[in-house]
């Protein structure tokens, strides 16, 4: 009965999330399938305190989407697939191009470019700030004050959408 009650009230913004991550719907229900079990087991970890559940569980599915792109397995699946749709998957994110599950694409346009791709690729495409830090030769503590600064602009723009 509480499964079904997570699942039926969850599911669909769960799935957007991991979606917009591994732009794949096939993916996407594997790794749905294991954000619910992840969700399932680690229940009584959850603290109230510490924020609300659903952003408790967004992160949850967020992080398993990015686990599975990074997973070994993934990327020797990626090397074996033919060209056309290697290509196809490895396209570079782009927002404006991706359907919106959760209404948040309206949010992120609110952003400037330079907050939209820190915010894409932590967040979307899983890096980590040494890794944006190396690739867009920032230093690292401006990366982190950048993205932090991205997350409070979130923020506000998300109580003006209210």
């Amino acid at each position: 009965m509480a499964f079904n009650y997570l699942y039926d009230h969850y599911s669909s913004a769960l799935y957007g999330v991991v979606l917009r991550i591994v732009l794949s719907k096939e993916y996407t229900e594997e790794i749905i399938q294991d954000v619910f079990v992840k969700i399932w087991n680690s229940i009584s970890q959850y603290d109230a305190s510490k924020g609300r559940f659903y952003t408790w569980i967004i992160n949850i599915a967020r992080n398993t989407a990015i686990d599975y792109l990074k997973s070994k397995g993934f990327q020797n699946e990626l090397k074996n697939q033919t060209v056309p749709d290697f290509v196809y998957n490895s396209k570079v994110f782009s927002v404006s191009n991706t359907t919106d599950y959760i209404g948040f694409s309206k949010l992120l346009e609110g952003l400037e470019t330079d907050k939209l791709e820190l915010i894409k690729l932590a967040y979307y495409e899983g890096y980590t700030h040494i890794e944006i830090s190396e690739k867009l030769e920032l230093p690292l503590g401006t990366v982190k004050t950048k993205i932090r600064n991205a997350l409070l602009k979130l923020e506000d723009l998300l109580k003006e959408y209210k």
